[in-house]
């Protein structure tokens, strides 16, 4: 006998499973936004979750270069998928590497989107988090007044990030 597969939604505090974020942060997560009618998917390694303003606020660091913070720059919000109990390490890699100015990176993956509830940027379909951001505050860092040894590691071409500051809005945890 076949047994279907249910999704079940539900919405949780935006510190739920916070270790299993943490966790999975170091293997990747995806980061999706859209402008304009374009969505794009990349992955990132880099975030903080925490409290600033008195709002449950999530930290992401995208790349000047990167073809996602142009629509970043242009929504003002995002989402957050961390997948949870599935393997998306493929698509992770994928995402890690691809152009989505070249490419619809999440047809080429087979991605579903799912509707968010309080921002217009879908999350993706899949077991886990899924944090609805709104960008509070944005700011590149500067090379000039960052640490010697982080700035030789990580930006010795000089393309820096822009440190994303956004509000959690919601925060879904997707079961399947």
């Amino acid at each position: 006998m076949k047994k279907a597969n249910k999704t079940i939604i539900k919405n949780v505090a935006y510190d739920y499973k916070i270790s299993d974020f943490l966790t999975q942060l170091n293997k990747g997560a995806f980061l999706t936004t859209q402008y304009a009618g374009e969505n794009n998917v990349m992955t990132i390694g880099w975030a903080q979750i925490g409290i600033i303003w008195r709002k449950p606020v999530m930290m992401v660091l995208v790349r000047k270069s990167r073809y996602t913070k142009t629509l970043l720059d242009g929504s003002k919000e995002f989402t957050v998928s961390v997948p949870l109990n599935c393997d998306k390490q493929k698509e992770l890699a994928y995402c890690g590497t691809v152009s989505g100015k070249n490419e619809d990176k999440i047809s080429a993956q087979k991605l579903e989107l799912l509707d968010s509830e309080k921002i217009n940027t879908p999350c993706l379909n899949m077991p886990g988090l899924h944090y609805e951001c709104m960008v509070l505050y944005q700011t590149e860092i500067k090379l000039s007044e960052l640490d010697e040894i982080v700035n030789d590691t990580w930006y010795q071409d000089g393309d820096t990030h822009t440190m994303y500051f956004a509000e959690i809005v919601n925060t879904r945890l997707v079961e399947k």
